[in-house]
């Protein structure tokens, strides 16, 4: 079943075409990474996905629903959720604090927000920090508190935005075991990352954008050897014979 469909689609800002007629189909269960330049369009064709930016032309389904202009709170009830690139969390509120500011989207109740907090704290390995203020945590501690928020939300699709960037090569391998879990119980990954180590043994399908325009998508194996990718973005190392 495709759980996102996104079909000729096209952002402008005034005179910048910032995506342009980009197409992308992601099955539910399935991790799909995008990849590209700094400033191809990344984070636009991501924030028109989440409701930030309402798509110029084109359509986008999620599970069978146009939610083209849709706002992000109706979405996050529809089981879409995201995280970003810069985590701000609310620094001098405590780990479970944050959290349950994402429970309250599913639950009313303070004792069942904390109880749906906790869980996801124990699955992120996060419980044991859940009275350290948000602002005193390390860089890989914030980027689990960043999913964490997301996923109190209960989502189908979560879109992750760059959430191993400033990770050391070992927390990056224990944020790929993450989204793996995150995958095995039943949430479609949409991810946005630089670190093509971590996305090429991640993701089941990549797509590649440039100047805001698709110009690649397969398996890694497949787009790792793609000559336009390894001009444009990959370079000579990631070629594949």
């Amino acid at each position: 079943m495709n759980l996102l469909e996104i079909s000729n689609l096209t952002k402008n800002f005034g005179g910048l075409t910032a995506v342009q007629s980009f197409d992308l189909t992601i099955r539910e269960g399935q991790i799909l990474g995008l990849i590209g330049p700094n400033g191809a369009g990344k984070s636009t064709l991501f924030n028109c996905v989440a409701g930030v930016y309402p798509p110029t032309r084109g359509e986008i389904l999620f599970n069978n629903d146009r939610i083209n202009g849709q706002m992000p709170w109706d979405l996050c009830k529809k089981g879409l959720a995201r995280t970003f690139q810069i985590v701000k969390p609310f620094s001098s509120k405590t780990v479970l604090y944050n959290v349950m500011v994402g429970s309250f989207s599913r639950v009313r109740s303070v004792s069942n927000a904390e109880e749906k907090a906790m869980d996801v704290l124990d699955s992120l390995n996060l419980s044991h920090k859940k009275d350290t203020l948000a602002g005193n945590l390390n860089i890989a501690d914030r980027k689990r508190l960043e999913i964490a928020r997301a996923l109190a939300t209960n989502p189908r699709l979560l879109l992750l935005d760059e959430v191993m960037a400033g990770l050391r090569p070992t927390e990056v391998d224990e944020m790929i075991d993450i989204i793996r879990q995150l995958r095995q119980k039943g949430i479609t990954i949409f991810v946005i990352e630089h670190i093509m180590r971590a996305i090429m043994k991640l993701s089941d399908w990549i797509a590649v954008i440039h100047f805001g325009c698709k110009i690649a998508e397969g398996p890694p194996q497949q787009v790792a050897s793609d000559t336009n990718v390894i001009k444009a973005y990959l370079g000579e190392e990631y070629a594949v014979s």
